[in-house]
């Protein structure tokens, strides 16, 4: 069993940052690798970034290329997501997940992840 944690979502103008966190309890942390996912208001839910379990290696969506970056600090068995130049459209509940195959190679869809924390809302104002 992994527990995950977000926290850090909140309401930011336009152009501003945020950094968000999820902290995971359970099973050993670098053991698995970590996604982050959104889903806004009437749409599915969909793949932002990933990292590695050893966090050498990080996939990016196209929307979020430039602007947001994911870390990891398996010390602190947590995850983070840096958003910078927030739009609004950026607007949206925000999902950490934790895939726990050590043979995958693919991050990009909710079907990859076996673990969810329960979201954190994220609301970019105009």
């Amino acid at each position: 069993q992994v527990q995950l944690v977000e926290s850090g979502g909140g309401l930011v103008q336009a152009g501003g940052s945020l950094r968000l966190s999820c902290a995971s309890s359970g099973r050993t942390f670098s053991t698995y690798a970590m996604g982050w996912f959104r889903q806004a208001p009437g749409k599915e839910r969909e793949f932002i970034i990933a990292i590695s379990r050893s966090g050498g290696r990080t996939y990016y969506a196209d929307s979020v290329k430039g602007r947001f970056t994911i870390s990891r600090d398996n010390a602190k068995k947590t995850v983070y997501l840096q958003m910078n130049s927030l739009k609004p459209e950026d607007t949206a509940v925000y999902y950490c997940a934790a895939n726990l195959d050590p043979n995958s190679s693919s991050y990009y869809s909710r079907h990859d992840y076996d673990y969810w924390g329960q979201g954190t809302q994220v609301t970019v104002s105009s």
